[in-house]
C-alpha cells in the first residue's frame, strides 16, 4: 500500500513538472505610430509572436505624431516615429531609440517618361515653381502634387531635407503611406513621397540626383532623402517584461536579417 503511494506521489509531481515545462509565456506588447513603419514592425511583431507563444503584439498606425503622443499619455508601451524626436518632445521625458534608415522614395505613375529629378528641382515641384510635366522632360500635364498630413514623419523628413517646410502646394494631403502610392499608382500627372520600405511596382521611385533609392545607397548615405525609423518610450515608465524583451529583441542584431528584408536599413551591426 505504502509502495503504490509512493507510485502516485511521484506520478503527481512528474506530472507538475511536465506541465510546468509546458506553459506558455503571456503578455502584450502595444505599438503605435508611423504607418511608414507598417512593414518593419508588422514583420518584427510577427516574429516575436511566433518565437514567443501566448504572447500579443499589436500596432496601431496612428501617424508618427499620434504615436509620440500615445507613448507620453501611458496609452501604448513603444511609440513609432520615422523621424526623430523634438527638443519639446524630449522635454517631456520622451527617449528616442534608432530602430533602422528607410530612404523616403519619390514615387510617379509608371507611365510618366520621367525617371530622375535633383533635389533642388524636386523642391521646386513641391513649392509650385514647376507646375507642368513638360518642363522637366514629362508629358504636357499639369503637375499634382500628392503628401501627407501635417504630423506625418514622412512628410516632416521630406519637406526638411527638399526645403519646403510649410511651403509644399499639395493637391492631396492624405494620411498613410498606402493612400499616398495609391492616389500616384492611379494618376499619370501625380508625384508623391512614401517610404522606400512601402513602395510596390504599381508605382515608379525615380532616381534623385542620379542616385537610386535601395538599402545601398540609404546605408551609405548617398542617396540623400533618408530619415530614420524611431522607437518611443518614456524614459518615467519602465517598460513591462514582455515589452522590454520585444524591444530588446528588435534593437538586437537578431533582427537584422527581418529589417532589411522589410525593406529596411539596420542600424546595429
Amino acid at each position: 500500500m505504502k509502495k503504490c503511494i509512493n507510485s502516485i506521489i511521484i506520478l503527481a509531481l512528474l506530472l507538475t513538472v511536465m506541465t510546468g515545462c509546458g506553459k506558455t509565456d503571456s503578455g502584450t506588447v502595444s505599438t503605435d505610430g508611423s504607418t511608414s513603419m507598417e512593414k518593419v514592425i508588422g514583420a518584427l511583431g510577427e516574429a516575436f509572436e511566433e518565437n514567443n507563444s501566448g504572447v500579443t503584439f499589436t500596432y496601431n498606425p496612428t501617424g508618427s505624431g499620434s504615436g509620440i503622443t500615445a507613448v507620453a499619455e501611458g496609452r501604448c508601451d513603444i511609440g513609432l516615429s520615422s523621424r526623430n524626436l523634438k527638443d519639446e518632445e524630449k522635454a517631456q521625458g520622451l527617449t528616442e531609440t534608432i530602430l533602422a534608415l528607410d530612404g523616403i522614395a519619390v514615387i510617379v505613375n509608371p507611365d510618366n517618361p520621367v525617371n530622375d529629378l535633383d533635389l533642388e528641382t524636386i523642391g521646386k515641384i513641391y513649392m509650385g515653381e514647376i507646375t507642368n510635366w513638360k518642363d522637366i522632360g514629362g508629358n504636357d500635364l499639369e503637375i499634382v502634387l500628392i503628401g501627407r498630413e501635417a504630423g506625418s514623419g514622412t512628410r516632416d523628413g521630406f519637406e526638411s531635407i527638399t526645403g519646403t517646410e510649410d511651403a509644399c502646394k499639395y493637391r492631396q494631403e492624405l494620411t498613410s503611406t498606402g493612400d499616398v502610392i495609391t492616389t500616384v499608382a492611379g494618376n499619370p500627372a501625380a508625384i508623391g513621397y512614401a517610404s522606400l520600405a512601402s513602395v510596390k511596382e504599381t508605382v515608379k521611385a525615380l532616381s534623385v540626383g542620379g542616385i537610386v533609392p535601395t538599402e545601398e545607397t540609404v546605408k551609405d548615405g548617398s542617396y540623400v532623402v533618408q530619415r530614420p525609423f524611431v522607437l518611443v518610450t518614456k524614459s518615467s515608465t519602465e517598460l513591462s517584461a514582455t515589452a522590454q524583451r520585444f524591444f530588446d529583441y528588435i534593437t538586437s542584431s537578431e533582427a537584422n536579417e527581418i529589417i532589411s528584408s522589410a525593406g529596411a536599413v539596420p542600424v546595429k551591426n
